[in-house]
Formats: structure tokens, sequence, C-alpha cells
């Protein structure tokens, strides 16, 4: 099992060409549980669910894409809101609506006692960095769960949302330092490490403990770090609808590539050799091109997508 911590909100993406916007749920941490839950992979998502017609859209959508919902709490705050706009090369620019809502409330109180033996946690930055409450919740989860299991983040930081950036980069470098895994993607890397390449950023975070880093470069494809050196793959070719939940589609993707493989422990992803690397990046970077070839973040079910090993 996979359990996936963090934010559940709606995205507010434009209706193609009138002014009007489309209620579609979202979030990163829940565009991940919803991308596993469609590969097949158990997935237990920890978020704070709002009682309002949002929160139960929310809940549907992760319920038909076969998501546990057993440590979801349940608030009576309203749902969280991101309004996307798309520049004109269909990227997403997001505006939070945080404050006053579901994710604006979390607390230390909401986690769970104990999580599934040997699952794996996979953590967001996203609103967790820039929330205070949400960030203080996932903090006390990885310091109590480091011991017990592999950790995968993805940072994906909202410097928008930023309240204090000081806060914010010492949170980020303690999340990094917890971290077994680490996607990131080149935007990312712009607030996080500017200047830096993802050669150099991959290099820093595996000497800091990571066994991979996988850097992900928009229509330029991926570059990942492991045991045996540097892997480098393009993108999968589609026409491009808009790039809303590529990076979940692909985070998701790679998280079930490397369990399906039972690559995805401690001691097996620091000695990941580059044959089975490549092969999970490349399933990852289908997943993500899939996502980016339809509105909204809707990532691919197994029957879309195949198995990670393709017949030869």
């Amino acid at each position: 099992m996979i359990v996936v911590c963090g934010e559940a909100l709606i995205d507010l993406v434009p209706a193609a060409g009138n002014g009007l916007f489309l209620a579609r749920p979202g979030g990163g941490p829940t565009n991940v549980a919803v991308g596993l839950g469609r590969l097949g992979v158990a997935v237990r998502l920890l978020a704070r669910l709002s009682t309002d017609g949002f929160g139960q859209l929310l809940r549907a959508h992760l319920v038909g894409s076969h998501v546990d919902l057993t440590d979801a709490v349940e608030a009576g705050e309203p749902t969280t809101l991101a309004v996307v706009t798309l520049d004109a090369s269909g990227d997403a620019v997001y505006t939070f609506y945080v404050d006053g809502c579901a994710d604006g409330a979390w607390r230390a109180g909401d986690l769970p006692d104990a999580l599934p033996a040997a699952a794996a946690l996979h953590v967001s930055g996203s609103l967790a960095l820039a929330v205070p409450a949400m960030g203080d919740a996932v903090d006390a989860l990885l310091r109590r769960e480091r011991p017990q299991r592999v950790i995968t983040f993805d940072p994906n930081p909202r410097p928008t949302l930023i309240r204090d950036e000081h806060a914010a980069r010492d949170r980020l470098d303690h999340w990094l330092a917890s971290a077994d895994l680490v996607k990131a993607s080149e935007d990312d890397l712009a607030w996080m490490a500017p200047g830096t390449t993802a050669a150099g950023i991959a290099r820093h975070w595996r000497e800091g403990g990571a066994g991979l880093v996988v850097v992900t470069q928009g229509p330029h494809g991926a570059y990942a770090l492991g045991a045996d050196g540097p892997v480098q793959l393009p993108a999968h070719p589609v026409p491009v609808v808009d790039t809303v939940g590529a990076g979940d589609a692909f985070m998701a993707g790679l998280l079930t590539a490397l369990h399906q493989a039972g690559h995805l422990t401690r001691e097996r992803l620091c000695a990941l050799d580059a044959a089975d690397l490549r092969q999970c990046v490349r399933y990852a970077l289908r997943a993500a091109a899939l996502t980016c070839a339809r509105a909204g973040a809707d990532p691919p079910w197994i029957s879309e997508l195949g198995p990670v090993r393709q017949p030869t």
C-alpha cells in the first residue's frame, strides 16, 4: 500500500472559450492518490474533506478511483479552491483560496495513530509548505514515520502563497533530508534553487540522503539520478490540451512502476540500476502524456496505460 498525505481541493478550470469555469477535483496529493488507485495500487489518502457540496464531489471522485478514505477527516470548513488560468502554451497558473477553508485548519490531531505496516508514505510540499498549520501536521507525520517506512516527496512549492519564505525554506530542507525519493519539476527548481541544473540539484539531493531523484522537464522529458548514474528520457509526444495534473500523473506513474517491481523500499531505491530506472521513468512519462492530452487533472486508468513492462 501507498499512503498519500496532503490537500484535497477543487480546481476551477476555464471552460472552452466562454469565460466560465468548470469545477474539477484536484490538489496535488489527491491527484497522485487518484492516479495510483486508477493504476491498480492500493492507496489511502490522509486529507481533510469538507462536508460541503464540493467536498462530496471530491469524496465521490476519490472513491470512484479506488482510493481508501479510512483516515480522511470530515471537515466543517468549506473546500479549498484553486482558480486555474492557462498561459499561451497551456501551462497552468493557480490562485488559491485557503484561509478559512478545510486545508487551512489542519492539526497534528487529524493524523491517524498509526499507518498500515510496510506502506510507503508520499507527501507533497504544495500547500503544506505555505500553510503553517498544515505544515506542522505534515512535519509531525514525517518525524514519526521516517524511521519506519520509505518516504517519497514532491516539493511542488507555491511561492505566491508563501508568507514566510525563510520558514518555508527551512521546512523544505528538513523534508528533503527525510525523503528517500524526490521528484521535482524544473519550474520548482526556479524557486528552490535558481540557476541550478537538473543534474546539479539531483547530485546535491542524492548526497543529502535521497536514494533516487527525478526532475521533470516538461516537453523535454525527465532526468533521473540513481545508483547507476543519470538517465535522460524524452517526453512521450501527444497533442497538449493543458498541463493541469501532469506532474501528479507522472508521480503516480513513477510510484506505480516502482511499487509493482518491488523497488519501493529504502534499500531498493538506493540500489536501483539504470535499466529498471529507465523503465519506471518511461512509464511515468506515458502517464503524464495521457493527462496532458485531456482537460484538467484526469490521470489515466490501467486499461489506458497498460502494464509497466510492455511486450517485446
